[in-house]
């Protein structure tokens, strides 16, 4: 690849054409590139630009895809020609291909805004060329970046294990579920993001586990793997009509995968009562057993009854109980305030 260091050889004359002087405006071709796509893997109509291109220049002589324009046999002057310089570049007809930085070249696009609108030149013809896209969850390469470089910069993010992390991940989960319930938009998007966050973050810290490390990608990895084994509706040749087969196939395969000798095994303890309870209850049910339930008396026989209740009528205790607790809050606030 030939570089030219400056911008003297962008005000190059306009050649002419067989027929005579072009006096065309020409036309100027803004290729923009992902640096989350690998690189060299650019759209078709960006390669053909490249190749027919009168010239093609970047600012930036790093540019990630400039070995492989290289290796494509594709000449790029290394120049950051001002708005001015670039329309007289392509006055006689002739087409130039930027090659964006990273930035987007901004100070270039508004200077040939200005221009058009001064009125002063024959404007070239302007094109935007996304060179490759994103692929869904590109971002979440970001993520990683991001979690690397705090991981290893940050003082208080150097020294979090998976311990002290744990509680903010409940604590997250709980806000994620108050969003929900709250039907805030923004705020769900925003909460989503804190717990996509705890992922990252133990997953980094997993990475540097002297006996048994493992990262994102290997995160990743494993639940793509069981999603896929667990809908063998989706990815097989498995028939599932009706949410309740899906369902009864996940238990089935899971218990299976994990070998479990008790439908119980698998419940999280730890969770909230009413949430146990009910848990508890949707696996008996789901497995077919007959089993009553404590005649022992007492308040927390009476909650264990009411949700295995609100279970067998398809409605979540937790749910309905933080509901009632909103309305309660609401009333003893109206009350505090008519007292005020």
């Amino acid at each position: 690849m030939r570089y030219v260091r400056g911008v003297n050889a962008i005000s190059s004359s306009a050649a002419a054409s067989p027929g005579g002087p072009d006096l065309s405006p020409g036309r100027v071709v803004l290729l923009t590139t992902s640096h989350r796509v690998a690189p060299g893997l650019l759209a078709w109509p960006a390669w053909e630009a490249l190749r027919t291109a009168d010239r093609v220049l970047c600012a930036d002589g790093a540019h990630p895809q400039l070995p492989y324009l290289r290796e494509a046999g594709v000449v790029v002057e290394e120049a950051s020609p001002t708005a001015e310089e670039l329309v007289a570049a392509c006055a006689g007809g002739h087409t130039v291909v930027v090659v964006a930085t990273g930035e987007g070249e901004p100070a270039l696009t508004d200077g040939l805004a200005r221009l058009a609108g001064s009125g002063r030149l024959a404007m070239p013809e302007l094109e935007l060329l996304p060179a490759s896209y994103d692929l869904p969850g590109a971002r979440l390469l970001d993520l990683v970046q991001v979690m690397d470089r705090i991981r290893a910069e940050c003082p208080w993010s150097s020294r979090q294990t998976h311990k002290g992390l744990a509680k903010y991940g409940i604590e997250e989960a709980y806000e994620l579920v108050e969003a929900i319930e709250d039907g805030d938009r923004e705020e769900l998007r925003e909460e989503l993001g804190d717990v996509l966050l705890q992922v990252v973050f133990h997953a980094r810290i997993a990475e540097e586990d002297e006996e048994e490390p493992f990262s994102v990608d290997d995160v990743a990895a494993t639940i793509v793997a069981k999603l896929i084994h667990r809908h063998p509706h989706v990815f097989g040749d498995a028939t599932a009509a009706t949410p309740e087969e899906v369902k009864a196939h996940w238990m089935r395969t899971k218990a299976v995968e994990k070998r479990r000798e008790s439908v119980t095994d698998g419940v999280p303890l730890h969770q909230p009562a009413l949430a146990l309870a009910a848990k508890l209850a949707s696996r008996v049910r789901s497995a077919g057993l007959e089993v009553p339930l404590p005649a022992t008396g007492g308040i927390g026989y009476e909650l264990l009854a009411l949700a295995a209740r609100a279970e067998a009528e398809g409605a979540d205790p937790e749910a309905s109980l933080r509901a009632a607790a909103r309305t309660y809050r609401e009333a003893i606030r109206t009350t505090e305030g008519l007292r005020d």
